[in-house]
């Protein structure tokens, strides 16, 4: 029988709960603690010392021997340097732990090892962690032990945003200025605070580990560099929803256990649409905290997969021919006395306040499609978004046939008198129920679709932090509403204004609703037509971020200075490049060192069997025509590992990072595709027994 699970008693267990803090602390610094999570500002040196010794004690209870700055450095994974609360030894040589407020507050880990773009030289080593007060601490278990962890933001030593949490903190700070003038404007004066609330659900493939481990594409690169598809793919349709084998129902609930431990709410677990691949998706929590556990999803995975004899991949496009991973970003805006600013209720053509949410979201979109495109974009995303499992690399809303009938009626008669309704879906079955229908359909080809209540931004790579493009949500939106409350706020009519400027946004920036089929080749003339940008590949989509209207939008609302954004812009081209080249070198290493000397090998024994038949007066006709096309396909591999190397020696004399990322898009990739064209070939006529490492079958088929 299965062990029982109480997820009451379990969850949130290795959280210091606000629940908790008010067990431990004196009522004047738990007050003090919640006037700063809600409001803002500094603690005292007298109430972060109190915090810090309850949260120490707290800690040490559950077996906790070291803490933690947590934080999430520009590379997109998370950073932690672990120390002890072991203090000097008293008089009697006993050893006291401590734990002090200083030392909760503020870190000081090393600033100049991390990706900064230029703005830490290797001499400038001084970098800050600050407690984020807004996310709950926690302690990770793992083999290291029970290590207490701190949510931080990470900067430079002259202030510079060095990682993904300060930029969304920022960001959510001037939405909530933003969005709370909208709410005043609407008579709401009890809301103190807007928040945006994400859902981020994750994709992600297993493998059996010790497969795994003989492919060398996947430990260095995380993706199969080569690799032909089985007789049997995805195109039954059988896993996706399907039943969870055992192995890997084994895995997700002790995932889930993990998970819920932490306080991340996982809730929905399932079968995705290609093989061995699945999903998991939370409940909704303000942006920061779904980064951070996000993050903490990610690191999951990975560490519980491996307990089972599995390895979690991540990586947006592990096996080419099969989907690819993403991660859904569910969005909504949330006041603290428990207005959804996104719920249209059930008549949004009467609910003003929505409307003009809408419009403005509208306004955001359109405005900076280019942003959000780049807020998605990396190297593994490139080579998922436009196929036939994500969205196009075209920024698009769906709204969805009831909303967007609203919006044409506002656009063309400026009055939105009558509203689609659902109707009823008549099963036909006398014991089943019948079903009241939704006003619209899904669309699963939609970057940004509207569901209901929230806006799913589709787009975003499944290895991504979420941090980036909530940010720019954030940003953008908050650009929308300062706009629409300066004008507003102005007017002498409120309720004309409002109305005009309704109008207005919708008809301006109609061009952004598609609710069309997103992958039809049709979809890119017609919004080449609209004038929506077009950005195909991560390198297209950088420059983004620098462009005067960019630069403008993030210095008004403090996220980013010129210099962050500069920074940021080439790490990202040195990413490319850096990815790139890693992928190019395992795969003239795999060529040389295991493909090749296979091939020949096979060669020879065919070359053997066509002596033989001959010697033997049988004919050989089989045996010579496979020699060729074997020989042929190996000549040609060869010229391509040599166009490789050439084209990787002039990569690696480059020292501009956008130069050289463009170099190897351009140039190093189209080499490495030559190269897998041959392989790929050959590995459908070599003898299993001889190929060197598993197939796309051993990896997707035998979980």
């Amino acid at each position: 029988m299965a062990d029982k699970i109480n997820i009451e008693e379990i969850f949130a267990e290795n959280v210091f709960t606000y629940a908790t803090m008010k067990e431990r602390l004196p009522d004047d610094v738990f007050g003090e603690f919640m006037h700063v999570v809600e409001n803002g500002g500094e603690l005292s040196s007298r109430a972060a010392d109190a915090i810090a010794k309850a949260m120490k004690d707290w800690a040490v209870e559950l077996g906790a021997t070291h803490y933690s700055h947590w934080f999430q450095p520009l590379t997109g994974f998370t950073a932690e340097k672990h120390d002890s609360f072991i203090s000097h030894p008293n008089k009697a040589g006993k050893m006291l732990l401590e734990f002090k407020g200083k030392e909760l507050v503020k870190g000081e880990p090393d600033a100049s090892s991390f990706p900064s773009g230029g703005l830490r030289a290797t001499f400038e080593a001084r970098g800050y962690t600050a407690w984020d007060i807004t996310s709950p601490v926690f302690i990770k278990e793992d083999a290291t032990g029970k290590i207490l962890c701190i949510p931080t933001a990470f900067c430079s030593y002259k202030g510079e945003a060095l990682d993904k949490k300060t930029p969304l903190l920022r960001s959510m700070d001037a939405i909530n200025k933003q969005a709370l003038r909208i709410v005043r404007l609407f008579g709401n004066t009890k809301a103190t605070k807007v928040t945006p609330s994400v859902g981020a659900e994750q994709e992600y493939f297993l493998v059996d580990r010790e497969r795994y481990l003989q492919r060398d594409d996947l430990v260095y690169a995380g993706r199969t560099l080569f690799g032909a598809l089985p007789p049997k793919g995805q195109e039954m349709d059988d896993h996706y929803y399907g039943c969870i084998r055992e192995r890997i129902g084994a895995f997700m609930k002790d995932l889930n256990v993990e998970l819920w431990k932490l306080g991340v709410t996982a809730k929905t677990q399932h079968n995705e649409v290609a093989p061995a691949q699945h999903e998991l998706a939370p409940i909704y929590e303000t942006s920061n905290v779904a980064a951070d556990h996000n993050q903490l999803v990610m690191e999951t995975l990975k560490k519980v997969a491996g307990r089972h004899g599995l390895t979690c991949l991540l990586h947006e496009k592990p096996f080419q021919g099969v989907n690819g991973s993403g991660k859904h970003n569910n969005w909504s805006l949330t006041t603290d006395n428990g207005v959804n600013l996104l719920d249209p209720g059930e008549t949004p053509n009467e609910n003003i306040q929505f409307l003009l949410v809408l419009a403005c979201i509208m306004c955001a979109v359109d405005r900076h499609a280019d942003l959000l495109r780049q807020s998605a974009s990396d190297v593994g995303n490139d080579h998922r978004l436009g196929a036939d499992e994500a969205p196009p690399a075209i920024v698009s809303m769906f709204l969805g046939e009831q909303l967007e009938d609203v919006v044409m009626q506002l656009v063309e008669t400026g009055e939105a008198t009558h509203l689609m309704e659902g109707g009823v879906l008549e099963t036909g079955v006398s014991t089943l129920p019948d079903l009241l229908k939704d006003a619209t359909d899904r669309n699963r080809t939609s970057p940004f679709a509207f569901t209901g209540n929230k806006f799913e931004f589709r787009m975003v790579g499944s290895s991504d932090s979420i941090g980036d493009p909530n940010t720019i949500l954030n940003t953008i939106v908050a650009q929308a509403f300062c706009d629409a409350a300066d004008r507003l706020e102005a007017a002498e009519d409120f309720d004309l204004a409002v109305h005009d400027l309704i109008k207005e946004y919708m008809t301006k920036h109609q061009r952004i609703i598609f609710n069309g089929n997103g992958y039809a080749p049709e979809w890119v003339e017609e919004a080449k037509r609209r004038g929506l940008p077009n950005l195909p590949t991560m390198l297209d989509a950088v420059e983004t971020l620098t462009t005067e209207k960019s630069i403008a939008l993030f210095e008004k609302f403090g996220i980013f200075t010129q210099a962050e954004l500069e920074s940021r812009k080439d790490v990202l081209y040195e990413t490319f490049a850096k990815t790139i080249h890693i992928e190019g070198k395992c795969m003239m290493e795999i060529a040389k060192k295991k493909l090749i000397p296979a091939i020949v090998f096979y060669a020879k024994e065919l070359s053997e069997a066509v002596i033989a038949a001959k010697n033997a007066g049988v004919s050989d006709r089989v045996q010579r025509d496979l020699l060729e096309r074997v020989t042929a396909l190996l000549e040609k591999m060869q010229d391509a590992l040599v166009l490789l190397e050439s084209e990787m020696q002039i990569a690696e004399g480059m020292k501009d990072h956008k130069e050289c990322a463009l170099f190897y898009r351009d140039r190093v990739k189209v080499a490495m595709e030559a190269l897998r064209e041959p392989a790929d070939a050959l590995e459908m006529i070599t003898d299993k027994e001889i190929w060197p490492f598993p197939t796309y079958g051993d990896l997707l088929f035998e979980v």
